[in-house]
């Protein structure tokens, strides 16, 4: 980030916020950029994320790249993991309970895309659910991207891609 737009998410206390990554400690972002590095060594690069866990337990950033390591490398199961200990985070942190299903589109502000929070609980829900589909468990994955369309009614998340290769599947045609 460069000039007007640093001072700008500085002033606005954004680079705070841990889903940017604010807050997470030095040693941790170095086990995150380690990870990185030695990608192609998985057992060295998961090695590192454990470490980042273990300095900075639930924070975003980690979780974030634990989903991403596990997603990348196949890991299906590993990754839906992920992405329901982030569904829980995200409830949390927007106050929404602890049930994804009971979320309405006036619990939070689901219609601005610069809410991280409300935002980060989208892409988190439509994380899950795409998981779910790839996984086989259609049902789930339906309930989530259907849940997506009714929060996000513009659909700036793409929920109703989800759905149209369900219906599809469903129909028979593929």
């Amino acid at each position: 980030m460069s000039g007007a737009r640093q001072d700008w998410a500085e002033g606005m206390g954004l680079l705070d916020d841990p889903l940017l990554g604010g807050g997470l400690p030095a040693e941790a972002q170095a086990h995150l950029d380690k990870a990185a590095i030695c990608y192609h060594q998985s057992d060295v690069a998961e090695t590192h994320l454990l470490d980042a866990s273990r300095i900075a337990p639930g924070h975003a950033a980690v979780l974030i790249a634990f989903y991403r390591f596990y997603f990348y490398k196949g890991r299906l199961v590993d990754a839906l993991d992920v992405a329901r200990e982030c569904l829980a985070k995200a409830l949390a942190e927007n106050v929404l309970g602890d049930d994804w299903l009971a979320v309405q589109p006036d619990d939070a502000d689901f219609s601005d895309w610069g809410a991280l929070r409300p935002r980060f609980f989208l892409f988190t829900l439509k994380a899950y659910a795409y998981l779910n589909m790839r996984l086989g468990r259609f049902g789930e994955g339906r309930m989530a991207a259907e849940k997506l369309l009714h929060l996000d009614r513009a659909d700036r998340i793409g929920a109703r891609v989800l759905v149209d290769v369900l219906d599809r599947m469903e129909a028979g045609d593929e």
